[in-house]
């Protein structure tokens, strides 16, 4: 057994494209597994993690940030980019979990925050004292308007100004996010230089690849032009933010130009992945401009599922007719849920069939052209948890109760054993965030012994998926279908696969090409390995895999 770990650990290792249709499970710290008992998930939770993750069938895990920080943002308020919080552990514990998960043929990816840092960090602490100091423009500083008011109109992500006055240097800083997340100014080539040291910090320490947080916000329009109103109607704002259409304070041209040093930087280290978030309403010419010619990022995801009320048949139409696989164009990853965004089962089981929507949405995620991006707990089919608001940790859901659903209901504790006091998450006797009872009856324990869950439906899945090169890294054709069904053929030499889904409300015939329809079932979002007959009516909320006899 040993030996077969290590070859599949050496061939995935050598391979420079690894990562091409790589499924990446997103693994939040915070919430993974507690072995401290201080209520608070951490690195050693993830060693202990990591068997299971491997018999999941993934590629590489990501890690959400585990550096020091002050955890406003939990996390992603960095305040040494090259430290451990304690309260995740150790350089040990990190240590371990490269090691294992390489030995498991896992790759580890773990985030970058290149955009802000902490006003902990203490390039802010030196920066803010004077405007002479040798790290005063290391941040986005700027005077008062005459009459005293910030600078520019730029609004911040979670309410209010994004420009927040500090007393010691007489001015407004920059801060898309929280007061507390001051934006770094990565014009200047020495913040380049420095954020670029971090990389070979980590890269040299064994990881795999990064994701690049909020990549779209790391540079800011030098003249601070106010941005111009989005005419959005009141019952689409939730916040100031969405006023707004952010032309100035984001998406500057001179972020292709630093991911370009990036990239260099990263091949200094073969066989390493690159995959950018980028947010906003019209993302697709950063995720293309990020990922253009193999001179910058190797993927791109945004939020076109993520914050999707409703999965429909022209929404993944739409998204997928947008990466044609021209030459010099990049790889999409995709991502349904992760821990910013309410998990996709609530947003899209309008009929609280959980499983059923659960099963779906994997094999739709696992037939996408790109890399797919499970975030822990989806193989369970968990639904958002549900948290009172004397609950609440995160400022967002916070500031915006009771409008959205939050991201703290998508970053609730993994459940493990049903029946262990906090769903076997931690022996603590309170935890960061409080499990939602409702969670332990999708515990991994419960879904392990039984052969039909969900979570052995993703299991079976993975593992068929694997068997495809087609699904992995082929070609993607989009075949014209009825308003509710999107069907697709993926193929990668003579190996193709069919799939296909109705994701409307009612039951839709359809046939497939003339030369499909001998071919035989894969899977459904019921089965795996179902060998049936291809049909000729999809039901609601259903869809197939399929592939020619003897295939």
């Amino acid at each position: 057994m040993a030996t077969a770990i290590g070859a599949a650990a050496a061939a995935i290792h050598y391979d420079p494209q690894w990562w091409r249709g790589a499924v990446i499970y997103q693994i939040y710290p915070r919430s993974f597994r507690d072995t401290t008992g201080d209520g608070i998930g951490d690195l050693a939770g993830i060693v202990e993690g990591l068997d299971y993750i491997a018999g999941l069938g993934v590629d590489g895990i990501w890690i959400s940030p585990f550096f020091t920080s002050p955890m406003r943002d939990f996390g992603y308020d960095v305040a040494d980019y090259c430290g451990i919080d304690p309260s995740f552990g150790s350089f040990a514990d990190f240590d371990r979990i490269i090691e294992k998960a390489h030995a498991l043929g896992l790759k580890v990816i773990i985030d970058q925050v290149y955009s802000h840092t902490s006003d902990e960090h203490a390039w802010f602490q030196e920066s803010r004292q004077d405007r002479t100091n040798p790290k005063a423009d290391w941040y986005v500083w700027a005077d008062p308007r005459p009459d005293g008011s910030p600078p520019s109109n730029w609004q911040s992500v979670f309410g209010g100004s994004a420009w927040q006055w500090d007393g010691p240097r007489k001015q407004y800083y920059l801060h898309n996010f929280l007061t507390s997340q001051p934006d770094l100014n990565v014009h200047n080539i020495a913040v380049q230089d420095a954020l670029l040291d971090v990389a070979r910090f980590w890269l040299a320490r064994g990881v795999d690849g990064f994701r690049l947080d909020a990549l779209n916000f790391s540079m800011h329009d030098p003249e601070l032009r106010d941005n111009p109103p989005s005419g959005l109607p009141m019952a689409q704002v939730t916040r100031p933010f969405d006023m707004q259409v952010k032309r100035y304070n984001q998406s500057h041209r001179d972020i292709a130009v630093f991911l370009e040093r990036i990239r260099a930087t990263i091949d200094e280290y073969p066989g390493r992945f690159t995959v950018a978030e980028v947010g906003g309403p019209e993302p697709l010419a950063e995720m293309k401009a990020f990922t253009q010619g193999g001179k910058r990022l190797d993927s791109a995801y945004n939020f076109d599922f993520l914050y999707a009320p409703r999965l429909t048949a022209p929404l993944v139409r739409a998204t997928l007719s947008q990466w044609s696989g021209d030459p010099g164009e990049g790889w999409p990853s995709w991502a349904f849920s992760n821990h910013d965004a309410p998990r996709a089962v609530t947003r899209w089981a309008s009929d609280g069939d959980y499983a059923r929507a659960a099963r779906l949405n994997l094999l739709l995620l696992l037939a996408l052209r790109g890399n797919p991006i499970i975030y822990q707990g989806e193989e369970l089919g968990l639904p958002q948890g549900k948290v009172a608001f004397e609950d609440l940790q995160d400022p967002e859901a916070i500031a915006n109760w009771p409008h959205t659903l939050g991201r703290d209901g998508a970053r609730t504790p993994m459940p493990w054993q049903a029946s262990a006091p906090q769903a076997g998450f931690s022996r603590a006797n309170r935890t960061w965030l409080k499990p939602d009872p409702a969670h332990a009856g999708f515990a991994v324990d419960t879904q392990t012994s039984d052969p039909v869950s969900t979570l052995a439906y993703a299991q079976r899945i993975l593992r068929l998926r694997r068997q495809f090169p087609a699904l992995v890294s082929g070609d993607i054709t989009l075949l014209d279908t009825p308003e509710d069904i999107v069907a697709f053929i993926r193929q990668q030499g003579e190996n193709t696969v069919l799939c296909a889904f109705n994701l409307g409300d009612a039951p839709c015939a359809w046939s497939p090409p003339a030369n499909w329809q001998n071919a035989r079932l894969l899977a459904t979002q019921s089965a795996v390995g179902d060998g049936g007959a291809m049909p000729d009516m999809l039901a609601p909320g259903t869809g197939y895999w399929a592939a020619m006899t003897g295939e």
